[in-house]
């Protein structure tokens, strides 16, 4: 497509908008008086206008029921997380049995590391990216330390080549081929949270398992965002919060995926819980764990009710908005965003900004990364007092994030002009 830099153009796709009623759908923060430009939907998605409704059901249900909720609610909480499967799977792009909600992403981490982190005397490594976002390394680093090994001669760190901020795949497939005898599990992002760039998952996974090891995915912020197909590439396992694409409110209930090769393998390790437990016999209360035969397996505790039904509210909105229709607009927004920054760039003088997400529409989603060359975090602080509410990661990249379900192309527009107004003085 042929961008514009003008309000009329931004107005213009907005009205071909097939989702632009969905902006209605969402609570847009004020500043100043006036509706923000928010670009942080990749850190905290907006609350839709719906939450609080859904929130509202489960309490009156409480209120009414006491323990007899968990049968009687509108949705009997005995039940609750059936439902999300089938909702997630076009996100994920998993089969329903494949995907269980629960806990927060990191405990999720741990819960599957537990089982697809096996290291024996000779394979016993994990190949993951550099700088991943801390809460991997640490998983991780424990991890292994739980093993009683060394985290500096276990975990083998890919890097982008110097001069360079993407990690190229080729030297990610070379690293996996070159420790093929030792490495016991590849575990990256499948979005890198500080540059933006989308890992060939694909690729990855067919590496990893060619050489003998698991695969797994942090899908924090993939999830929501690019096009996803856990099943079809034949991904071991991987997880993913729902607060940031997945808009489910802050510390929301998070999800895992476990490919459906491996949710019968009974005889799989794992740390158990009694709501992971077969249901059939769930309340004869035995000894001796019997998991369902399903990614629901993995369970620890019952279902918490309240920050589902925030997560509920969401989803609700993806079945109505629709997966293909939400990464087509993502990539659009991100895209005349890269447009109008490279029209403020070389109108500089001096160059004050280099984006560091690739360009490559496959290694890219909504996320653009801008890399402040000069005054960073002065324009970051600018950009709020301006109305702007995007993120800034050390030592000096500002983040972007348009949100397909609520970001407009005017707001890409606006986020342009202010910048410009910004690095003018």
């Amino acid at each position: 497509m042929n961008f514009i830099n003008s309000s009329l153009f931004a107005t213009e796709l907005d009205e071909q908008d097939v989702l632009k009623s969905f902006r209605e759908q969402f609570y847009i923060p004020i500043i100043n008086g006036r509706e923000s430009v928010y670009l942080t939907g990749n850190s905290l998605g907006l609350q839709p206008k719906t939450t609080q409704d859904y929130v509202v059901n489960e309490l009156e249900d409480w209120a009414n029921f006491g323990v007899e909720g968990h049968f009687h609610a509108r949705q009997p909480w005995f039940s609750y997380h059936e439902m999300f499967p089938q909702l997630l799977a076009p996100i994920v792009g998993a089969l329903p049995e494949e995907i269980v909600v629960m806990n927060q992403l990191t405990v999720n981490l741990h819960l599957l590391m537990s089982t697809f982190y096996q290291p024996t005397n000779t394979r016993y490594k994990i190949i993951c990216e550099a700088k991943a976002f801390p809460s991997d390394q640490y998983a991780i680093e424990s991890q292994v330390k739980q093993h009683g090994l060394n985290p500096a001669t276990t975990i083998i760190e890919i890097s982008p080549r110097a001069g360079e901020h993407s990690i190229r795949n080729e030297d990610i497939v070379a690293t996996i081929k070159e420790h093929s005898g030792s490495v016991a599990l590849v575990l990256f992002g499948g979005v890198n949270y500080y540059s933006g760039q989308v890992f060939d998952m694909e690729t990855i996974t067919k590496a990893a398992q060619e050489a003998g090891a698991y695969c797994g995915f942090d899908l924090a912020h993939a999830a929501g965002n690019i096009e996803l197909k856990l099943h079809d590439w034949n991904v071991d396992f991987a997880c993913w919060c729902s607060y940031k694409y997945l808009n489910s409110g802050p510390g929301g209930v998070a999800g895992a995926f476990i490919h459906r090769q491996h949710v019968t393998n009974i005889a799989l390790p794992r740390l158990a819980g009694w709501w992971g437990y077969e249901k059939e016999t769930r309340f004869q209360m035995q000894k001796g764990f019997v998991p369902i035969p399903t990614a629901e397996g993995w369970q620890l505790s019952n279902a918490p009710v309240l920050s589902m039904a925030a997560h509920k509210a969401s989803l609700d909105i993806f079945e109505d908005a629709g997966m293909y229709n939400l990464v087509h607009k993502g990539k659009l927004l991100s895209d005349y965003l890269l447009f109008i920054l490279d029209e403020i760039n070389a109108a500089l003088p001096t160059k004050m900004i280099e984006v560091i997400t690739p360009r490559n529409e496959k290694e890219k989603g909504c996320q653009v990364s801008m890399l402040m060359l000069q005054k960073g975090k002065a324009v970051f602080d600018a950009l709020k007092q301006h109305g702007v509410l995007a993120d800034w990661r050390e030592p000096n990249v500002i983040r972007v994030a348009p949100v397909p379900l609520y970001n407009s192309f005017k707001d890409i527009f606006t986020f342009g002009q202010i910048v410009k107004a910004i690095l003018a003085h």
